[in-house]
């Protein structure tokens, strides 16, 4: 996350920096981000595939 978001960055407010990451979190990591942990699939794609298993 440092080296993909914060990096260089600078915030108005300490609730710009919480939005920034919350995004981050939510829309880049969690939805689009792939893990090689998880078989090279983003967490949301992992947890569909299980829940259908």
């Amino acid at each position: 996350m440092k080296t993909e978001l914060i990096h260089h960055q600078t915030y108005q407010t300490r609730a710009d920096a919480r939005q920034a990451v919350f995004e981050y979190i939510e829309v880049f990591y969690n939805r689009e981000r792939l893990h090689s942990a998880n078989g090279y699939l983003s967490p949301v794609d992992y947890e569909l595939q299980h829940k259908a298993a």
